[in-house]
């Protein structure tokens, strides 16, 4: 009879998984001679799969990694423009710009449409979901007033503080609103879910980032944060280490 073929990465790393399994077992399997104790060690070296597969808390994990890289950007623009120094405008649009496709379209709506509901049907972390319904709320509005300052700001004084006080503003809510869900949010998803919900939701994360930003979405996004870090002088993690 003939069985069905994987149809999604996560399929093929649970056959991969079960594929390796085997391999290795077989390997194990003591043989006559001096093949077979080659074959014994040769079974020593970990047998992996090509492709890792990404959970879906893990999946929101690294995507916290790209806001807390434009947070680094955002930090270092506020600091010049409180200084007098100019900042490249299309630095700052181009961060707002993955801030809000990626992070607010993308990664908080995973968030509202499939995480908070199961804390809210289970009556747990019930206070912290609204704190963050109402913060993303917030960042939103921050965004917007980024964008519509960034170009202003070069020329027009006011518009500088403004949008200091906008990209401040940002910073300060979004390091404890990402450290929250990194360590309390994620961490409960499995206990207000099914381990098959669980599983079904990694594919779901999977196809709707595939949809919006193509097959390799996420690594496309991490270089073009890297990108505007390089403009910003602040791509070299070297320049952070203490002397």
């Amino acid at each position: 009879m003939d069985h069905e073929a994987p149809t999604t990465r996560r399929d093929f790393f649970r056959l991969a998984s079960v594929l390796g399994a085997g391999l290795a077992l077989s390997a194990c399997m003591p043989k006559e001679g001096v093949g077979g104790a080659k074959a014994l060690a040769a079974s020593e070296a970990p047998v992996k799969a090509d492709v890792e597969e990404v959970l879906p808390v893990e999946d929101l994990m690294r995507e916290h990694g790209i806001l807390r890289r434009i947070l680094l950007i955002y930090r270092e623009a506020e600091k010049r423009l409180f200084a007098s120094q100019d900042v490249d405008p299309k630095i700052l649009t181009g961060s707002a710009e993955i801030i809000r496709r990626f992070i607010e379209e993308y990664h908080e709506k995973l968030e509202e449409d499939y995480l908070f509901p199961h804390f809210e049907r289970a009556g747990k972390l019930t206070d912290l979901v609204k704190v963050l319904k109402q913060q993303h709320e917030g960042g939103r509005r921050l965004t917007a007033e980024i964008l519509a300052q960034a170009t202003k700001a070069a020329r027009v004084s006011e518009a500088r503080r403004s949008l200091a006080d906008a990209l401040h503003a940002f910073v300060r809510m979004y390091e404890p609103h990402a450290a929250r869900e990194d360590t309390v949010l994620f961490p409960a998803f499995r206990s207000v879910v099914t381990p098959k919900e669980y599983d079904q939701y990694g594919d779901i994360f999977e196809d709707k980032e595939k949809a919006l930003f193509g097959t390799n979405g996420f690594e496309n996004m991490v270089s073009q944060v890297a990108d505007l870090e390089k403009a910003m002088g602040l791509y070299e993690l070297s320049q952070f280490t203490p002397r």
